[in-house]
């Protein structure tokens, strides 16, 4: 069903989508804010960027938008900002997990319809797109990309015909849509997010002066000076207006399951999310890593950026010193964009360097938050052992990926995933390690508490019906 694309240096699943909205009572500029809000959630999305923003005093539907590919410093420019004018605005980066790397698919996406204009921004995947799209387009729509969120503005766009206001048309399609979504839409004079009813994706509110903002992470409230209120709920919509905040939770339900890789991977070290502090919550899984799965060694290291945070819980509960092994260039160009996988191969070399003094004659313990394909970790080990170190021991902060995801992270189909087709002894050999570890399912929860997660990834069990896509990826 997703497109797949192909990783990063790390050797971690790609990111998810970043949304942030804002809405400011005083009508001041809101396009800075946007700027800079995406460009702390960057980390969530690297293909594409855009920003769509409107006037809440001025004439409806007149809305103003830029988007492009690559990153939000490479999109936008001091005179696009600009020319960006309004007091209200959403904004979005990408990584696809369905649908092409293209303009067309790049987001917000602004919709003129009977009823006005609607700027949406999505983070997540639906499991019945297709299903939806289908329906759709028999009753006249033409689509303009490849993506769930288009045929989420449509359905939008049509409940909204029948109904007394755009919520009401939000809660209606929010019913239609299954699998995991953080949705921000503007409409001409509100800002509206809503969360899944299991929230697998993360949105919180925040406040700077008299604008309310809307962001898939607290680290982007920080980065624009506002103060984070609180999370989104799983199932709830939130509405601001220049009347103020008015919320409904019709769609909330008792079951949730929160996606576990917010705090294994994907937020950044300084977010909480649902009440969890990401960097702590590493912590705890490096710790319990450790515990489960000891060895003998003189030094533990982290892969950049994705290990080094489990590595150093790992240090802590094995008493064993945490060291930093690899200098990483941070501008050296992006490796998913390398025509060839030997270009890829050889930009890990060039992105990331082994500091020989370091490993040289040590046994090291070499730990990351994901094994997918299995071909980085290799490389990592080849060069930490011709940087002479005696032995390396790879210990992974996450179970085995066995089971694909279907809600929005690019864990890629099973017949991508070495684990599915390997056991853990045939993996070592693979990659060269001298041992292999992964943390275990039942220890994941140590890392949030009692917060309830989906790790259907890991053990196979999704959070709600996904079998009529199972059956296609074995």
């Amino acid at each position: 069903m997703n497109e797949r694309k192909q990783h990063d240096c790390a050797t971690g699943v790609k990111e998810e989508c970043g949304v942030f909205g804002i809405y400011d009572l005083d009508h001041e500029p809101v396009s800075s804010a946007i700027y800079y809000g995406l460009s702390a959630l960057q980390h969530r999305g690297q293909e594409s960027c855009g920003i769509a923003v409107s006037d809440t005093t001025g004439p409806k539907g007149i809305v103003s938008q830029k988007k492009g590919l690559g990153l939000v410093n490479e999109v936008f420019h001091e005179e696009d900002l600009h020319s960006l004018a309004g007091d209200i605005g959403v904004g979005h980066v990408r990584y696809s997990t369905a649908g092409e790397t293209t303009v067309e698919n790049a987001m917000p996406l602004v919709l003129n319809y009977i009823k006005g204009t609607l700027a949406l921004v999505h983070n997540g995947n639906l499991i019945n797109a297709e299903e939806m799209r289908y329906e759709q387009a028999m009753t006249g729509a033409i689509f303009q990309t490849t993506i769930d969120s288009e045929v989420i503005a449509y359905s939008i766009a049509r409940e909204r015909i029948g109904s007394k206001d755009v919520e009401e048309a939000v809660l209606k399609t929010a019913r239609k849509i299954k699998g995991g979504f953080a949705l921000v839409l503007m409409s001409p004079r509100k800002l509206i997010g809503i969360r899944d009813p299991f929230g697998l994706k993360p949105l919180c509110l925040g406040k700077r002066g008299n604008a309310y903002i809307l962001a898939s992470e607290s680290c982007a409230l920080h980065a624009v000076g506002a103060e984070f209120i609180r999370d989104i709920e799983p199932g709830e919509m939130i509405s601001i207006t220049r009347n103020g905040i008015t919320t409904n939770h019709s769609l909330c339900q008792s079951r949730q399951a929160r996606c576990i890789f917010e705090y294994i991977y994907f937020a950044r070290l300084d977010s909480n999310i649902d009440g969890i502090n990401v960097y702590s919550a590493r912590i705890q899984g490096g710790k319990a890593l450790a515990l489960a799965n000891p060895v003998e060694a003189d030094l533990v290291v982290g892969v950049p950026e994705s290990g080094i945070t489990a590595a150093k819980g790992y240090s802590e509960a094995s008493g064993i010193p945490f060291g930093i092994a690899f200098y990483k260039n941070s501008y050296v160009g992006r490796t998913f964009i390398k025509p060839s996988q030997k270009e890829r191969e050889n930009s890990v070399k060039i992105k990331l360097n082994v500091l020989d003094s370091v490993v040289r004659g040590k046994r090291i313990v070499l730990v990351d938050d994901s094994i997918v394909r299995g071909t980085t970790m290799a490389n990592l080990i080849k060069m930490l052992k011709q940087a002479g170190a005696t032995e390396v021991h790879v210990r992974v902060s996450s179970p085995p990926f066995l089971h694909p995801c279907y809600f929005g992270t690019d864990v890629p189909s099973n017949k991508q995933l070495i684990a599915h087709s390997h056991t853990v002894e045939e993996i070592r050999d693979i990659i060269g390690a001298d041992s292999l570890a992964y943390m275990k399912v039942e220890d994941l929860q140590t890392m949030v508490g009692d917060l309830p997660i989906c790790k259907a990834c890991f053990d196979g069990n999704y959070p709600m019906d996904v079998s009529f896509l199972n059956e296609n990826e074995e």
